[in-house]
């Protein structure tokens, strides 16, 4: 920025012509250097975009059947320069001796790698074409190499791993890509298959020019897979699969490729924009790190995600659709738009969370969509937001290495909440329009939040830049509370307020986690608009009410002269987004049947229970062992699949997280009686098995574990009652968890597992399993190489065994060194392994001694990257709470 904006008008005044070719040459001053950093910082981006355009990728891979030998790379990259003032850098976080050779518009130039990029000094660039040819050792970082397969994941600046690249999102590219592999391989890329060919018992695989795409969007995958093709509506896709269970895949195949095709005609349908890229085929992926991958015409998806049989839960069917639907949306939402910068990755993210729920509710109807909604995505937006570590929506980013710490449950969960009260803000058909306008002006390009937002404002009535600026660039939810006033019997004022959870959480410190305040005062004006429903309950019916909270305070107008109902509920559509007051009625003891009883709708329940648990976690109405009971009390009585998927959840939070020792022990009988009860007299298969899965996660009695131990050894499930080989092995390791010698118990369920990829992640985790501490030592000690990480998922499953609460009392011992490897995690795992590695190993804990050690990292690094500490903050929220709520009960006694 020019710094003579307070003197140009009296320069302008004299010197007119001279003023006039000033402002000239400003307004085309190039970009100044952006220096050479590590990682792809904006500046470095915002040059390159300036400067850089019209890229294309020539490549040719050659990938040995050996898992331990390099992998043999050649490209050609071509691109328009504008200016050649200064270097050009192209990223390659590797070592230098990968790259072998190097010419620049055909003049071999000497190899300069410099803190992650490859420099090409600029006497060998020209103004115009310019065309780079480098022949390098491929990067392992993100090729996810195993025995007889291989996948890319690039996302979000992963591409740079693998081979030099201008790796940022606003550089599209066309990628023309040679795979040569072993000859009995499979594979698919970005684009179609041009032709194929094998020679000496490898494969060759020439692929066409692919579509227009960023580099995190660049995949290939190839391997030892079976393939499929199959009908999408309009579209023919193939599909790679390595699933070897037959159950599975005689349930699963035409189902994976019908709900393509439901997920593809609904998003013409709405975006007005028929699907924009030349293929749409998919590959499934054991243990894949993600639920899926969105890559242009080669979708990764998790194996087991897609592959269900005749026991898969209704939570499970909903979740295949969800998940199918929303990396269908993404071909839209990310792919034709994308955005321009990482800061506004959410964006493509909420759109395909919200575009998949949407595609949903004309197959299932409003009132399941409605309750689907909020049990996916309620519960999982306040364990984030409910915490001191809680991050906006959109969040700043300066370097691209720091992408994957923005992702998490609120741009997965909070933001397709506020997208929904948008949505009802501005009225479906003018945010449908607004959409449609964003769709087709940045189609093949790239755009920014404020560019939507600039867009939606024209349609919108209301402020949309003052709504943006609490429910996007802010974190926190309000705490709802109100005042009824009454006489004879009638309602004479109703008043609504809200205000922030905490205060000023920017200033928020070590203290304000264990004393749950903050600043009252910074945050004292802020309000979140929103329309929520009030239903108030009487004995011959409901009556609902819409209220719109868009300020402090607010007055129910429509409920004065109202006569006093049984009881009152907040938020009874489930719509509205924060802690909301629960009438003491709702969990009075005395009243528990009549009160739910009277919630006819089961999205009225699952708004209860979500209520109620929120209020015990705040410290507020209702304490944890009175909500256990209340729980408890539903099981048999909870009729719809969904919630009692919920409170089973909180069932369980509740007794590992918020119950003593002692509580446990003391409800422990009761809660198996009942636990095992309502599954035996439950006569739909689905609840059974939620109901079995709670109690399997909850049994400590010698009669539970013999009762379980029989149904593991006669591969016999209770009547009705229908498990899989994967539901075995979580019952295997169940038991395990409470064996003083499990070694036999493990290795017979290992023997029975055939699926080759099922019996390594076995493998992988069995260590962590086992009652002999030293080997769980020696495990743990192995974490600390990044080779032994490689499988994510199965690094996050094994971290839940091994901090088990059954098993805390030496885990403990693993959290220094948990902490301590978060940074290093961080820059060399996937996106989301940060999150992963937290909260799978701080999820149960809730002794003073773990406080004590996270509070010790903290106050030991007060510099530490902010980013990551709030992701400690968020995984150890549970940790505090427990504690917090123990000196409280304490203090009351």
């Amino acid at each position: 920025m020019l710094n003579v904006r307070p003197v140009f008008p009296v320069f302008a005044f004299i010197f007119p012509v001279l003023a006039a070719v000033f402002l000239s040459c400003a307004t085309v001053k190039p970009l100044p250097d952006p220096g050479v950093e590590t990682g792809v910082s904006r500046s470095l981006a915002n040059y390159r975009k300036a400067n850089i355009s019209e890229v294309q990728y020539l490549m040719e891979l050659d990938i040995p059947a050996e898992k331990v030998q390099k992998i043999g790379g050649l490209a050609e990259i071509s691109f328009q320069l504008k200016a050649t003032k200064y270097p050009l850098q192209l990223d390659f976080k590797e070592d230098q001796s990968r790259i072998k050779k190097l010419s620049v518009n055909s003049v071999s130039v000497g190899i300069n790698l410099q803190k992650e990029h490859l420099l090409v000094d600029q006497q060998y660039l020209k103004v115009g074409r310019n065309v780079v040819n480098i022949e390098f050792w491929a990067g392992d970082g993100a090729l996810n190499r195993n025995a007889d397969y291989l996948y890319t994941l690039f996302v979000p600046d992963r591409a740079r791993t693998v081979f030099p690249c201008f790796d940022q999102p606003d550089l599209k590219a066309v990628y023309t890509l040679t795979l040569k592999v072993p000859e009995d391989w499979k594979a698919i890329a970005n684009a179609k298959l041009k032709d194929s060919m094998v020679v000496n018992a490898r494969k060759t695989y020439r692929f066409q020019p692919s579509d227009t795409i960023s580099t995190y969007l660049f995949s290939f995958s190839a391997g030892k897979f079976e393939e499929i093709t199959g009908q999408m509506d309009h579209l023919k896709a193939n599909f790679l699969y390595r699933e070897t269970d037959t159950a599975k895949l005689n349930h699963s195949l035409n189902e994976i490729f019908k709900i393509h095709g439901n997920s593809l005609k609904f998003m013409e349908n709405w975006t007005g924009i028929a699907y924009p890229f030349q293929k749409f085929d998919f590959v499934s992926i054991p243990d894949f790190q993600f639920g899926g991958m969105e890559h242009v015409g080669a979708i990764q998806y998790k194996e087991s995600s897609l592959f269900l049989d005749g026991g898969a839960t209704k939570d499970q069917l909903n979740s295949r659709v969800n998940l199918i639907a929303h990396e269908t949306a993404h071909m839209w939402f990310g792919d034709l738009v994308t955005m321009d910068w990482f800061t506004d990755v959410w964006m493509k993210e909420v759109f395909a969370n919200f575009m998949a729920d949407k595609s949903t509710e004309g197959l299932t109807g409003k009132a399941d969509f409605d309750l689907k909604f909020l049990v996916d995505h309620f519960p999982a937006a306040y364990g984030v937001d409910r915490s001191i570590g809680a991050n906006p929506i959109r969040q700043d980013l300066g370097n691209l290495k720091d992408a994957g710490t923005l992702y998490g449950n609120i741009i997965y969960h909070k933001a397709p909440i506020m997208m929904r009260q948008l949505e009802r803000l501005m009225g479906k058909e003018k945010f449908q329009q607004g959409v449609s306008e964003y769709l087709k002006k940045f189609a093949n390009g790239n755009a920014s939040w404020p560019d939507l937002i600039a867009i939606l404002d024209k349609y919108a009535a209301e402020d949309l830049q003052k709504w943006n600026k609490v429910w996007v660039n802010d974190s926190g939810r309000p705490v709802i509370d109100y005042q009824l006033e009454k006489k004879d019997g009638k309602i004479t004022s109703f008043k609504v307020q809200q205000k922030p959870e905490y205060g000023n959480r920017n200033g928020r410190n070590n203290n304000a986690i264990n004393n749950n305040v903050g600043n009252e005062s910074a945050e004292k004006g802020k309000i979140w608009p929103q329309l929520f429903e009030l239903s108030l309950y009487y004995p011959d019916g409901v009556k609902e009410l819409t209220v719109n909270l868009n300020a402090k305070e607010v007055e129910v107008k429509e409920a004065i002269g109202m006569d006093l109902p049984l009881f009152l509920q907040f938020n009874s559509s489930g719509q509205g987004y924060g802690v909301w007051p629960v009438d003491p009625a709702m969990y009075a003891a005395q009243d528990q049947f009549s009160v739910f009883a009277e919630m006819k709708a089961p999205l009225n329940r699952a708004s209860a229970y979500i209520s109620l648990y929120e209020n015990m976690l705040n410290g507020r109405s209702i304490k944890p062992a009175v909500l256990l009971d209340l729980l408890m009390s539903r099981l048999v009585s909870e009729k719809d699949e969904l919630n009692l998927k919920l409170i089973t959840g909180y069932i369980g939070v509740i007794f590992w997280e918020f119950s003593s020792t002692e509580e446990r022990l003391a409800i422990q009988e009761k809660l198996e009686r009942t636990l095992w009860n309502a599954m035996v007299n439950e006569p739909l298969a689905n609840h059974k098995k939620l109901l079995f899965k709670a109690y399997q996660d909850v049994f400590l009695s010698k009669t539970a574990a013999d009762r379980l131990l029989q149904i593991w050894k006669n591969q016999q499930a209770p009547q009705g009652l229908i498990l899989s080989e994967d539901d075995y092995t979580a019952l295997t390791f169940a038991l395990a968890l409470r064996m003083n010698d499990n070694a036999d118990l493990l290795q017979s369920q290992l023997d029975r597992i055939k699926n080759v990829d099922r019996r390594k992640r076995f493998e992988f985790i069995k260590p962590a399993v086992s009652s002999e501490l030293s080997d769980r030592n020696a495990f743990f000690k192995r974490l600390e190489l990044k080779a032994n990480r490689e499988k994510e998922a199965n690094v996050g499953v094994a971290l839940y065994y091994l901090h088990h609460p059954l098993r805390q009392s030496t885990s403990i011992a693993y959290l220094p060194k948990s902490l301590e490897m978060l940074a290093e995690i961080q820059t060399t795992g996937d996106i989301f392994f940060p999150q992963s590695w937290l909260q799978s190993t701080f999820s149960y804990y809730q002794t003073e001694q773990a406080v004590q050690v996270v509070t010790d990292f903290l106050n030991a690094n007060p510099d530490y990257n902010p980013k990551l500490k709030a992701k400690i903050l968020q995984a150890t929220d549970y940790l505090y709470r427990a504690s917090r709520l123990k000196k409280n009960m304490s203090m009351e006694e």
